[in-house]
């Protein structure tokens, strides 16, 4: 592979729900210039109902067809110990011990470990003492921190992780297929989905000699810088709203000088706003921050963004509206598998949406296959479709019925 790194199209950095707002920022700014207006991501992905009874009718008559293509995939043998990891914060989290408590008796299955995060061990703690019980199968259900912090300890072991999204952003969930806002189909899918192996990344930061492990997107400047400010007491108010509150104070803020390295090649000076490295490009809304990404190819995705203005910003709402990511406006793109950042001045950290204080340098590092999760298998898919069905109103053949029914795998 030969490396390069070009200006092309820029999707706006976001982790978690932070993408969400940053992109409501930006059309913020194309109002401003009478310019792109509802395009953006964080506008469509605002409060999406649940989809009606003839979206859902289609999406069932549709499953047959589109999972037909799908070569069978044959489920996971039961675990003959499953763990929970939850963070008791979470509404969608506690209920998930209920639910796979229930499950794993309706199987036959051994009682599952519960352990719960704390503010002292957000995760890495419950899961080290998942392993040392003897845990075949470790699921996490909490928001992309926790699952961070989970896998960070599953990481070269033969354990699979399942995942029950309980966050705002769920985006590994989401770049997965894990099924969202279904706690029971979630649990379902870790209980006896397939083994699905994954790249994980790593970075490392200036006078620290541990890395940190991360599984969606890492980097500095403007977005880090917001995320760092926003109050817990502001989120909790308002949302997502409190980071366009804050990100509106530093939209027109400096650009920082910076060295990029990409594996082997000599360093490039560049002025910028922010940069970040993926493993996995799918946000809300529909929206590719990084289009070439994917999770299980040995590679991580590199942006950095260059905006001096409003009107620079407003180029990059038009590369993101217009999935022109590669020849967009005021950005640059790399593929690699080890990237070197070195800025002149300290700047803002954030690794899968976690503010992480200020650095002066990061090195990012892909590992590859280092992670088992367990995602949906296509009879999965079409289960949980025909149950969007059922809950939407529509109606069910005994077939369907059966389906529904039986225990997978």
């Amino acid at each position: 592979m030969e490396p390069s790194l070009q200006f092309a199209g820029y999707r706006f950095i976001m982790v978690l729900e932070l993408h969400i707002a940053l992109l409501a920022l930006l059309l913020v700014a194309a109002l401003v210039v009478g310019a792109l207006v509802g395009r953006t991501a964080a506008v469509r992905s605002r409060g999406r109902p649940e989809p009606g009874a003839a979206a859902a009718a289609g999406a069932a008559s549709d499953a047959e067809t589109e999972d037909a293509a799908e070569a069978p995939v044959p489920a996971q043998p039961a675990p003959t110990q499953a763990a929970l990891v939850l963070n008791p914060v979470k509404d969608a989290a506690r209920a998930a011990r209920e639910q796979l408590v229930q499950l794993c008796r309706e199987e036959g299955m051994p009682e599952p470990l519960v352990f719960e995060t704390t503010e002292e061990d957000p995760g890495r703690g419950q899961a080290r003492a998942a392993l040392e019980a003897g845990a075949d199968l470790v699921i996490v259900a909490g928001g992309d921190g926790t699952v961070r912090l989970v896998a960070e300890q599953l990481v070269g072991t033969d354990v699979p992780m399942g995942i029950v999204p309980a966050g705002t952003g769920n985006l590994l969930a989401r770049n997965l297929d894990v099924v969202r806002d279904r706690t029971e189909w979630a649990l379902r899918t870790a209980l006896h989905g397939r083994d699905t192996a994954i790249d994980t990344g790593t970075i490392l930061l200036a006078d620290e000699e541990t890395p940190h492990t991360f599984l969606v997107m890492a980097g500095i400047g403007f977005d880090a810088a917001v995320m760092a400010d926003v109050s817990s007491d502001r989120k909790s108010k308002v949302g997502w709203l409190a980071y366009v509150e804050e990100g509106s104070r530093k939209l027109l803020g400096n650009r920082v000088t910076v060295h990029v390295a990409v594996d082997e090649d000599p360093e490039k000076e560049l002025k910028v706003r922010s940069v970040v490295a993926g493993n996995c490009g799918k946000l809300q809304g529909g929206v590719w921050l990084f289009p070439d990404a994917e999770i299980d190819d040995g590679q991580l995705d590199l942006l950095v963004v260059s905006p001096k203005n409003l009107a620079e910003w407003v180029g990059v709402v038009a590369s993101i509206a217009g999935k022109r990511v590669r020849r967009g406006l005021h950005t640059a793109t790399a593929q690699g598998e080890r990237f070197t950042v070195r800025a002149e001045e300290p700047v803002e950290v954030q690794i899968d949406g976690d503010p992480f204080g200020l650095t002066t340098s990061m090195e990012l590092r892909v590992v590859p296959a280092s992670l088992m999760v367990r995602t949906p298998t296509p009879e999965l898919k079409r289960q949980i479709r025909l149950d969007a069905f059922r809950l939407a109103g529509g109606g069910f053949t005994s077939e369907d019925t059966r389906l529904l029914g039986s225990h997978v795998g």
